[in-house]
């Protein structure tokens, strides 16, 4: 597949399994507060076989054709670890994750999994939005030695202040599909009218 290709049917395989949710009457709150007339849900792709299949394909091979060098997947935890897991698997790739925190007892890990210095390592993550989270992961990283070739996320919504986050943090993500090519979809598709598009790419621009 092309890029726009790929961003096109991971589009719209979130959007038939109903990942993707519309509620401008009734936002929803994310994790950093933000009030949303859009929510994302990528743990439903797991329960979803075809869709599944596709996005962890597509994870596969943008990590060959994005980073070609890349020797260890990590996920985020802990919504990134499975498709980590599962793309590591189709890769032959080794895999681990990273803890928001590192634990209190046994060895106290943050970082799950055999890591050796100097090992180049692509991050994945399943939804970007401030991007503060994926940066956290990526300096653990850095800390222990790895070099982070980048990010491969299954969903970005394209924030002003996320996406110069990542820039300052000198970290490059690359995304399956994005805000921008749901929200057409989903007019395409009726799930949205064509008049609300304005408004949801109005909402994402507003956020900086």
């Amino acid at each position: 597949m092309t890029r726009e290709e790929r961003q096109i049917a991971v589009a719209q395989g979130l959007l038939r399994i109903k990942a993707v949710f519309f509620r401008p009457d009734d936002p929803f709150t994310w994790a950093s507060g933000i009030k949303s007339p859009v929510y994302c849900d990528n743990r439903l792709i797991l329960t979803a076989p075809e869709v599944r299949d596709l996005v962890e394909n597509q994870i596969a091979e943008t990590v060959k054709e994005e980073y070609p060098g890349c020797e260890v997947l990590m996920g985020t935890s802990t919504a990134g670890i499975a498709h980590a897991a599962i793309a590591g698997h189709i890769l032959g790739m080794p895999m681990g994750y990273v803890r928001s925190g590192a634990k209190d007892h046994g060895r106290q890990n943050r970082i799950e999994g055999k890591l050796e210095k100097g090992q180049k390592v692509v991050v994945i993550e399943d939804l970007i939005s401030t991007g503060g989270s994926v940066i956290e992961v990526v300096d653990a990283l850095r800390e222990e030695g790895a070099e982070v070739l980048g990010i491969v996320s299954i969903f970005t919504y394209g924030i002003g202040k996320g996406l110069k986050r990542l820039e300052e943090a000198n970290v490059r993500n690359v995304s399956l599909t994005n805000f921008d090519v749901i929200a057409k979809e989903a007019a395409a598709q009726g799930y949205v009218k064509e008049s609300d598009i304005e408004g949801l790419i109005a909402f994402r621009n507003s956020l900086g």
